[in-house]
């Protein structure tokens, strides 16, 4: 019985070593060469300091700054482990909400938040991003239209002309890539540190 046994155990041992440790190593050290900035996270800097992912969302709740995407991401419960509450844009906790359109809690909430952006700008249609999640709870960028619409808020709160804040909006727009797949978008956090650095001039 041993002669059959120790042919699984070398197979094992060895493929483990392959691509347990060896596969990963080998990844990790070509990934960092070839693409060192993705690599580390695809952090973003402001003074040397780090302030964020481009690739993870951050809640903005200031009316001087441009809102992601709401997030589904939860956390256990400080006060009760067997009970989640929510974490905006949990790395550890990646994942939707997990609702259907005929969950009457994500109705509400999404009644809620559509009530709350009509009055905000009541000129203008709701972009759909503003009140949706992504599917990991993490996404870091908006459209176009769902930073347009907020910039009467941004302006006002900033004390700058909406057609400054727009022309932001414009350059921090990224196209398709190769002008094919995707669709135009916004990083939510280039776009305010691009408004702080425009206000603070």
């Amino acid at each position: 019985m041993l002669k059959e046994i120790r042919p699984a155990i070398v197979v094992l041992a060895v493929l483990t070593l392959i691509t347990g440790l060896a596969y990963p190593l080998a990844m990790t050290a070509i990934a960092g060469v070839i693409f060192p900035r993705q690599a580390q996270g695809s952090l973003i800097e402001k003074d040397g300091k780090v302030v964020g992912s481009a690739l993870i969302g951050q809640e903005f709740k200031d009316d001087k700054y441009f809102h992601g995407r709401p997030s589904a991401t939860t956390a256990p419960d400080p006060a009760d482990a067997s009970k989640t509450v929510a974490a905006p844009y949990n790395a550890g906790n990646s994942g939707g909400s997990n609702l259907g359109p005929t969950s009457k809690a994500l109705n509400d909430r999404v009644k809620q938040d559509v009530d709350k952006l009509k009055a905000e700008n009541p000129s203008a249609p709701v972009p759909v991003d503003l009140v949706t999640t992504s599917g990991s709870g993490l996404d870091p960028d908006i459209s176009p239209e769902a930073a347009l619409f907020q910039v009467p808020r941004v302006a006002r709160a900033r004390m700058m002309s909406e057609d400054r804040v727009r022309e932001l909006v414009t350059e921090n727009t990224a196209g398709r890539l190769g002008g094919l797949l995707g669709e135009p978008h916004l990083n939510v956090l280039a776009l305010n540190l691009a408004l702080d650095a425009a206000a603070s001039r």
